[in-house]
């Protein structure tokens, strides 16, 4: 008998609240960022990049989100673990799609299970992963 629960995909429209959600809180600090929502295959569901944001950072954010996406976690939790010495210090380019260990990459989870991920890029690092964090709990 299988008791797993099934658990609704990421939409378009949650994609859209999210992009939404971190240019919102990204608005408030004063930052032009570029922001990725990806659905749980890493495929691209939506994307922004403000118009003073760094070109470089739609690149990056997209990067990330697909890094948060395949390690189930944020990026800023992992920024250590892949410095030279880390215990991940090879996963950055183990893949044949490199990944990218920069704060602002979060995983969005539904029911305890990976549906996609988000990522904000162009503020601190310490920004990036506060507006996308926002932007995941928003949705909940």
């Amino acid at each position: 008998m299988n008791t797993s629960t099934a658990v609704t995909p990421l939409t378009t429209a949650d994609a859209e609240a999210l992009v939404m959600a971190a240019r919102q809180a990204a608005e408030v600090a004063g930052v032009a960022v570029s922001t990725t929502v990806l659905d749980a295959g890493g495929h691209l569901l939506a994307f922004r990049r403000d118009d003073r944001a760094a070109l470089i950072s739609g690149e990056t954010s997209t990067r990330k989100a697909y890094t948060a996406l395949q390690v189930n976690a944020p990026t800023a939790h992992l920024v250590d673990a892949v410095q030279p010495g880390g215990l991940f210090h090879t996963l950055p380019t183990a893949l044949e799609r490199p990944l990218l260990f920069i704060a602002g990459g979060v995983p969005v989870q539904r029911g305890g299970r990976p549906i996609g991920a988000i990522d904000v890029g162009g503020g601190t690092p310490e920004q990036n992963h506060s507006f996308a964090t926002t932007a995941v709990e928003a949705l909940a």
